[in-house]
């Protein structure tokens, strides 16, 4: 009777008891950082989970991940995810999709912004700009790949190459500050994270070029329930609101 009690007992303690916290490593392609940012505290407070961030390009992650990289969650763009997947380091899952962010202009704070309104006016702010910073094509980030591939498309390729103020990661805008550069393209949730820095906007819709992002499982995921818990808090309603605050959008709009 009385080992019966205890067992009852000890299986009603450990229902209550709260499961273990666990570690996620998140990997996220640097335009989505600061949405990742914004969520993690409240995460990790609602949870008892400790959310450990790295970002680089998109490119550079892909490599790293393909390299041995150990990670738990990754945001990139779909294509990315599915790269992954089929290489046997995400599991082999439709991408969770999350946001989409577009291309912007920006100019240091204080400094006149150029008209950007039209596509040709956009090609004229280029072209009269001392220098213009950019994330490096060749390090794999997307606003830089897509850009460099329109200049050439344009025919001003060459011209912009040589007032190119190339990134290789990280905030683009930066460039503005130290006055390496005087205009800078990069896309906007990045553009807002750096202090000092004014948007002057988006570039015209006839050249926008949206990135997306999307959330995957490692395929060695050390805490599978965790993980799945942040990829849910980076789409539920928390983030739809900082998703906007952060200059992003939901990926269906």
């Amino acid at each position: 009777m009385q080992a019966t009690a205890l067992v009852t007992a000890t299986g009603l303690m450990l229902m209550i008891l709260p499961t273990t916290a666990a570690e996620i490593r998140v990997l996220t392609a640097g335009a989505f950082k600061p949405v990742v940012v914004a969520l993690v505290p409240a995460f990790e407070q609602r949870t008892g989970h400790k959310v450990v961030l790295d970002n680089d390009t998109a490119g550079a992650l892909t490599k790293r991940i393909n390299g041995g990289e150990l990670f738990d969650v990754v945001v990139l763009t779909p294509a990315a995810i599915q790269q992954l997947a089929k290489a046997g380091k995400v599991m082999d899952a439709p991408p969770h999709r999350l946001a989409r962010v577009a291309i912007g202009v920006a100019v240091k704070k204080g400094d006149k912004a150029p008209d950007i309104s039209t596509v040709a006016a956009f090609q004229a702010a280029l072209e009269s700009a001392r220098k213009v910073a950019m994330i490096d094509p060749a390090a794999g980030g997307s606003s830089g790949i897509y850009l460099t591939q329109l200049f050439d498309k344009w025919g001003i390729g060459d011209a912009i190459r040589a007032k190119a103020v190339l990134v290789p990661g990280g905030l683009v805008a930066e460039r503005l500050l130290t006055g390496e550069a005087d205009l800078a393209l990069h896309q906007i949730s990045e553009i807002l994270a750096v202090p000092g820095a004014d948007l002057v906007g988006p570039i015209p819709p006839e050249i926008q070029n949206y990135t997306v992002y999307a959330g995957g499982l490692s395929a060695n995921v050390r805490d599978r329930a965790a993980g799945e818990a942040f990829l849910t808090e980076l789409s539920g309603d928390i983030a739809s609101g900082v998703l906007k605050e952060k200059g992003m959008e939901s990926p269906g709009s």
